[in-house]
């Protein structure tokens, strides 16, 4: 990969968190798969650094989160027990949004235990500055995880969405593949004193739908899917620090980075690429010959 210009390298992230695909990159760009892959670990590795030392101190008061799901290599049904030991199976993804500036404070990539929760909430809270008000959906696992996290030092309500028939129509495919109807809607207060007119996890949600849009691994129903949990993990912290550092958003019109006061400027692909740290050499640029 040392050969690729920093343009080739920029044109390659900028395809990457626009949903395109490895191979489809490999057939515009005219580069190896090796080449996008490597790429890929190094800038993922990159911003994960980057979003651990930046997104910190964070001023908020509404968070909202969520999980999405995924996989890696193949379902949980249909994974064996030596694949899902390697990584492969069901990947969900852990979400906290800032309701206000629209900050993807968190995020973490797991299962759906009561672990993966704690430790999704603990980075939650080791990030925030301040008491928040924070609304999640039912899932059981979130009760113990904010407890461990935040104790009682925290405004905590739980959105329950309840869902009844996908579809009038009598076609099995339709059924299948028709989103269910929303049939009503509670507002369960778990701790705290939580506002009930900001219990929402809406922006959270259309982050989730945000993150299908940019992430060709996340598109259902195709073989974009991920083969790499490294790679699928690497794909989401690039994907979190162009939205929130890069990408204008439209309610906005700056970065949420800009409206949390995390930075003061729009930050451009080339200063992504520009984060991965300068390898050394693999060997001497000039040698002595040795002695006939």
């Amino acid at each position: 990969m040392n050969h690729l210009s920093i343009q080739k390298k920029v044109q390659i992230v900028n395809l990457l968190v626009e949903g395109n695909s490895m191979r489809s990159i490999m057939r515009i760009l005219d580069v190896s798969k090796g080449a996008v892959a490597k790429l890929l670990v190094e800038v993922g590795r990159a911003c994960m650094a980057f979003h651990n030392d930046t997104v910190i101190n964070v001023k908020a008061s509404k968070i909202q989160a969520d999980e999405i799901w995924a996989y890696v290599g193949c379902k949980d049904k249909n994974a064996t027990d030596e694949q899902k030991d390697s990584g492969m199976g069901d990947a969900w993804t852990w979400v906290g949004i800032d309701a206000d500036t629209k900050l993807v404070v968190s995020w973490f990539v797991g299962n759906r235990s009561a672990e993966s929760a704690t430790i999704f909430m603990q980075d939650m809270a080791s990030r925030l500055s301040n008491r928040v008000q924070l609304t999640t959906d039912g899932h059981h696992a979130y009760l113990e995880g904010v407890t461990d996290a935040f104790g009682s030092y925290i405004d905590y309500a739980q959105l329950i969405k309840i869902y009844g028939s996908s579809s009038d129509s009598s076609s099995p495919t339709e059924r299948k593949y028709s989103p269910s109807k929303l049939k009503s809607i509670e507002k369960h207060l778990v701790s705290g004193k939580p506002d009930k007119e900001h219990i929402s996890t809406s922006y959270v949600e259309r982050q989730n739908l945000t993150m299908r849009m940019h992430m060709r691994r996340f598109t259902r129903l195709t073989n974009g899917f991920s083969k790499k949990l490294e790679n699928h993990m690497h794909a989401i912290a690039l994907h979190f620090v162009y939205y929130n550092f890069v990408k204008q958003h439209n309610s906005l019109r700056i970065t949420p980075a800009m409206a949390a006061g995390l930075t003061k400027r729009f930050m451009t692909l080339e200063d992504i690429v520009t984060m991965i740290p300068e390898r050394k050499p693999n060997r001497p640029l000039s040698y002595k010959k040795k002695a006939a």
